[in-house]
């Protein structure tokens, strides 16, 4: 009988070490590219390709059976700020066009759920616009261009949304998958600080800290790695290994500071709001000796939440209180918050009231800014964005991605990152439109459903088989 025990113990946690195994050999590898890149930044394209073609490779091969092509348009999603300052992409959108790129060749071997239809309707709102642009938009303007950056985002979306939703997969293999986005976003990390080890007082700027973030806009790094740091904050909840935690706690300080000194509050604001979502969650799923565990991270969290504070606020001078608290260096509180996002969301919305039916047309919204504020800036607010440019249709595309969610939430509330995901997304639109291709893929990820590997659930609640 003991036998028998001791041989069911050992094969039960043999699976954990081999994951805990071969998270610390990501981070070792994911470190020396780091290292690599910061001695000779053309190590950053080698870094792109081999990803590709490694990904490429083992999804066609395997022909998607353990969702590859979810890895891989993971991995491209945490990755692509960090190639983008690095310039190792062929152009601006490369991320996006590689995560919309995979997940349709994951479709193509293992097809989409029938219940997909909203999300086809969403990718057909987009058309309309692109015809109204065709019509309407200046001829200075890079048609082409302004398509793409408009619409890669929201496409990118909808196809994530179309493989996502209703697909099974394993909780391990989810597991798996946050760590692709995550292993890319470290190596980022330890990047800057071996570009920009320590700040100077005089270098520092409130509005947005460039000398904190290798010269890249602080938005999007501030955005990353508040995932990163949410990521991390959830290992320490999923993952049962106390060495593992240490080191991931030790990361989070890391990731921790590196995001509050970009100075830009979006991407922490929304990695605060992510935490606090799932920890709700999770505590009300676990048992009563389970939330006594979860109070006493949190505890061990919380502490380290000031300890990070604490420090980041002293190595910027005090300056990072003052940010926080929308003063100026002087100490004066300044006028708007919102650093004028709120007047380019009042302009969008002008243009919906102007144009109800079908919108201003993709992309034109740069230019009747432009005409209306008098300078020319995209868009901060995809919402808003959606209504000038798509009108009508815009709220109908609104409407779909927030409610088709929620409803599968109220069928299968199995997924612990369901709210927090959400939350991610639409906190992130909000104040960054879609300018990296994260927001877009972490929506879909909100409607995955996650199959619990020790009790070996299935479809027992009604959820058929993908076809």
């Amino acid at each position: 009988m003991s036998a028998v025990e001791s041989h069911s113990r050992r094969s039960s946690t043999t699976p954990m070490k081999l994951a805990n195994l071969e998270y610390l050999k990501l981070l070792l590898l994911h470190f020396g590219i780091a290292f690599a890149i910061y001695v000779y930044e053309g190590v950053s394209s080698l870094y792109f390709m081999g990803v590709i073609g490694y990904f490429l490779f083992i999804t066609i091969q395997n022909e998607n059976r353990n969702n590859e092509a979810l890895m891989a348009a993971a991995y491209i999603a945490g990755a692509e700020v960090f190639w983008r300052m690095t310039g190792a992409l062929l152009f601006y959108e490369t991320g996006k066009y590689g995560v919309i790129l995979f997940l349709l060749i994951g479709m193509f071997f293992k097809g989409t759920s029938a219940r997909t239809t909203p999300y086809w309707l969403y990718l057909l709102i987009l058309v309309p616009g692109i015809l109204i642009a065709s019509m309407s938009i200046s001829y200075e303007a890079e048609f082409r261009k302004l398509i793409a950056f408009n619409l890669s985002g929201p496409v990118c979306l909808g196809v994530t949304a179309l493989y996502c939703y209703y697909k099974k997969i394993k909780s391990r293999d989810f597991q798996r998958m946050l760590l692709m986005i995550l292993v890319p976003l470290l190596a980022q990390m330890v990047y800057l600080y071996l570009y920009t080890p320590t700040l100077h007082e005089g270098i520092i700027s409130l509005s947005g800290n460039y000398a904190a973030t290798g010269g890249y806009g602080p938005n999007q790094i501030s955005t990353v790695f508040g995932l990163g740091a949410f990521l991390l904050v959830t290992r320490l909840f999923t993952i049962n290994s106390k060495s593992i935690n240490l080191i991931d706690l030790g990361l989070l300080g890391l990731m921790g500071y590196r995001a509050l000194i970009t100075f830009s509050r979006g991407g922490v604001f929304t990695a605060v709001i992510c935490i606090i979502l799932f920890v709700i969650v999770y505590y009300s799923k676990q048992d009563i000796q389970g939330q006594i565990k979860t109070r006493f991270k949190l505890i061990l969290i919380s502490i380290a939440f000031f300890v990070i504070w604490s420090f980041s606020s002293l190595k910027t001078f005090g300056l990072l209180d003052n940010r926080y608290a929308n003063q100026n260096a002087a100490g004066q509180l300044k006028g708007d918050i919102t650093t004028g996002r709120v007047e380019l969301v009042v302009t969008e919305l002008k243009g919906f009231y102007e144009h109800p039916v079908l919108g201003i047309g993709v992309g034109v919204g740069k230019e009747f800014r432009e005409k209306n504020l008098g300078i020319e800036i995209a868009t901060h607010n995809e919402l808003s964005r959606l209504l000038s440019e798509h009108g009508l249709l815009g709220v109908v595309a609104i409407l779909i991605l927030i409610f088709v969610p929620i409803i599968f939430w109220t069928k299968f509330k199995n997924n612990y990152y369901f709210l927090a995901f959400l939350a991610f997304w639409f906190l992130t639109i909000n104040h960054s439109a879609m300018r990296i291709a994260l927001p877009a893929f972490v929506y879909g990820l909100a409607l995955l459903y996650i199959v619990d590997d020790k009790k070996g659930q299935s479809t027992r609640k009604g959820l058929r088989r993908n076809k």
